[in-house]
């Protein structure tokens, strides 16, 4: 089933926890221009920086890259991509839309690529990617949300079941990471920004179950690597010691 993908990143310059974290250097650069240069890296479409900071597009247009001034009042990452999408894409070229977090400054572009992989299903509305945890402390974190999936014959990735922070399925592994990549079909974002919030995201506090209590159909892309999310002063000392270590 042929695709046609584009990456939007969003970046949003208000954080509560890590303030202006979008501007944060590491290894000497900005934590914006490490996830554009990989999302260019993975290379499946053209990569747009959707931020309402003129300082954030000021450093992607510098690199050469594209962005879209989006709203500062958006209520989510996802509004602010398909606002994005809208400006850029009017015509409707593009059939998927990948919705890359601006804080996972050293997120694998082979990941990247792979998510989309469950896509060439049409039984597939969303993808999404996992790994499977190693880190027994990160079972009983809510910062790190859970997947239970059924597995694929193959057991490179299968269907979500349901998004947790706590952890699921009960007994012994494997248990999976969720990682917050989003591979959309433009026609189910399009409905998801009209959606108003649902009760187990509100419960949950995680958007993607908006959509699953709709009955949208998630395949998962199993990933070896785990990278870092990038939502406090912790975390961001943990992605400057991964890409230390990587460069």
């Amino acid at each position: 089933m042929s695709i046609n993908p584009i990456v939007i990143i969003p970046v949003r310059l208000g954080s509560t926890r890590l303030p202006q974290k979008p501007l944060a250097l590491i290894e000497g650069k900005p934590m914006v221009e490490h996830v554009w240069r990989r999302a260019c890296q993975a290379d499946v479409g053209p990569v747009v920086v959707a931020t309402d900071a003129e300082e954030i597009a000021q450093i992607v247009e510098n690199l050469g890259g594209q962005t879209i001034m989006t709203d500062p009042e958006l209520p989510s990452g996802s509004d602010r991509v398909y606002a994005a999408l809208t400006q850029v894409d009017p015509k409707k070229n593009y059939d998927v839309v990948i919705n890359l977090q601006g804080d996972l400054p050293n997120i694998d572009p082979a990941a990247i690529r792979a998510s989309i992989n469950p896509l060439t299903s049409p039984d597939v509305d969303v993808a999404t990617l996992a790994a499977v945890i190693k880190d027994e402390s990160e079972l009983t974190n809510p910062n790190v949300v859970k997947i239970a999936m059924a597995l694929d014959a193959a057991g490179q990735g299968g269907k979500a079941l349901y998004f947790s922070r706590s952890l699921i399925p009960h007994g012994p592994g494997p248990h999976y990471h969720h990682i917050g990549l989003y591979a959309y079909r433009r026609e189910i974002l399009e409905r998801f920004v009209t959606l108003a919030p649902s009760s187990l995201e509100l419960q949950e506090r995680l958007e993607q179950l908006r959509l699953l209590e709709l009955g949208v159909r998630f395949g998962v892309e199993l990933v070896d690597q785990i990278p870092v999310s990038v939502d406090t002063p912790e975390d961001l000392e943990r992605a400057r010691a991964a890409l230390k270590i990587a460069a």
